[in-house]
């Protein structure tokens, strides 16, 4: 591994150009040019401000900046390394239209709803598991979860969404799906009536379809739920405020307080599922709905975009008393979350390997959502880029299918609002997901989509 370079870099005050921008164009230029070569480290941001005479956050955000644009790359405990790449990024000022190559074999999956499960820390993960095995099997497992791992879950949701809850509050699930199921056991019956956005989450449907409830589709716009026009007979409402699926919206506070005083004249329960509310992007965090008023919510998370969805592992979080009702009901059908699973889940969570994971997607994520944004934001409207894996990018419906057919002649797999509906479209567009897609591929695919829309447009 080679050292780290020296940087011979000036920085005018006098310019009228931001030092941060001065930074940023000077360490894309030294690699194009080769100044600084794939794989070479780069000072520390304290020790590159103190050669610099500037502030940290000068040298902190050009980093973050050009992580994003995928010329940097961060190894855990080693510092930050210019990027290995065949064919460099072009910078945003370049970035005019260039078709790409046909793909290789296999389709570039843009859709949503998978994250990238190629990067994760191996030694961190084969520890957890180790524990996990060093530990005898439960004969008798908890319908609530283990205790150790509720403990720390909640702490968790403490620091990463402000919400003061305990072990009492939380329930270990297997997902979101096993989530909402447990809610609709103990909220729902046959005939009562459950809200769900629309367009929004097909499972949430089918779960409640399944328990015998009747499904109201409930409209949304580019911020979330409508909740005026809310039907007042909901015994519960399905929604994902943190970032609307498909749409993208993120709920605003005076839009989350008439949700819940409705929730609270009504007597209806509030399922907020925490969709994506671990990744944002140049946006502040809002509180969980859960935070502003417990008594009216539960709230779902899961690891699936954290960790991976193969882990099975989420949680029900809500008051006392019904949390322990539903763990009653689940005792009852013997549903359970895996122990071992749990064990292993507890050990990343204890050591920190979760955090460490969690910090360096979100880098890795922004990248992704910074080629969408570039590529595919001449050529159409996009919705939700601020949050989340995915993005909308808004069409008139007469050409969404021929772009979807075309694309996937092309070797790229996409997604539109239309099978997320209730009922007949009133939205459309592409729902675009750079979850689990490389970098290159993103990039690939968006500008072959961004080619088709101006094909289709024109």
């Amino acid at each position: 591994m080679r050292s780290h370079v020296d940087l011979p870099v000036s920085l005018s005050r006098d310019s009228a150009e931001p030092l941060t921008t001065q930074l940023v164009g000077w360490l894309r230029g030294a690699m194009l040019d080769g100044t600084m070569a794939s794989g070479e480290r780069l000072p520390s941001t304290r020790a590159l401000a103190a050669q610099l005479g500037v502030s940290r956050t000068v040298v902190t955000e050009a980093y973050q900046q050009l992580y994003a644009e995928g010329w940097l790359d961060g190894r855990h405990g080693s510092g930050t390394f210019v990027a290995a790449m065949e064919h460099p990024p072009r910078p945003p000022e370049e970035s005019a239209y260039v078709p790409a190559p046909p793909p290789p074999a296999g389709l570039i999956n843009l859709t949503s709803g998978s994250p990238w499960v190629r990067d994760y820390d191996e030694a961190a993960w084969k520890r957890a598991w180790r524990r996990a095995a060093d530990l005898p099997p439960g004969d008798e497992p908890d319908s609530h979860g283990l205790p150790r791992l509720r403990e720390l879950l909640a702490d968790h949701l403490r620091r990463a969404r402000g919400m003061a809850v305990g072990p009492e509050n939380i329930l270990v699930t297997r997902g979101t799906g096993n989530g909402l199921d447990l809610c609709a056991m103990a909220l729902l019956g046959p005939g009562a009536r459950a809200g769900v956005e629309d367009p929004g989450y097909r499972v949430a449907r089918t779960v409640f379809k399944a328990r015998g409830a009747e499904v109201v589709p409930c409209p949304v716009d580019e911020d979330g739920v409508i909740v005026d026009g809310l039907p007042g007979d909901l015994r519960v409402l399905y929604t994902t405020p943190a970032h609307q699926f498909p749409l993208g919206g993120r709920l605003p506070i005076p839009r989350r307080e008439r949700l819940l005083a409705w929730a609270r004249a009504t007597g209806a329960t509030i399922v907020e599922d925490d969709y994506d509310a671990e990744f944002r992007y140049d946006v502040a965090p809002l509180p969980a709905l859960y935070g502003l008023d417990p008594s009216r919510v539960v709230l779902l998370g899961t690891l699936s975009k954290i960790l991976a969805p193969d882990v099975g592992v989420g949680w029900l979080v809500g008051e006392p008393e019904l949390v322990s009702r539903i763990a009653g009901l689940r005792w009852e059908v013997a549903d359970r979350t895996s122990g071992p699973v749990q064990q292993a889940v507890a050990t990343l969570l204890e050591r920190g390997d979760l955090d460490r994971h969690l910090r360096r997607m979100r880098l890795e994520y922004a990248r992704r959502r910074a080629a969408v944004v570039e590529l595919l934001g001449p050529a159409c409207r996009l919705r939700g880029d601020t949050a989340g894996l995915h993005v909308l990018a808004e069409l008139p419906g007469v050409l969404v299918p021929g772009v979807i057919e075309r694309a996937r002649e092309r070797g790229v797999l996409l997604d539109s609002t239309e099978r997320h509906h209730h009922g007949p479209a009133q939205l459309h567009g592409l729902v675009i997901g750079y979850g689990s897609a490389s970098l290159p591929d993103v990039r690939r695919g968006c500008e072959i989509v961004a080619d088709l829309i101006r094909e289709a447009r024109r």
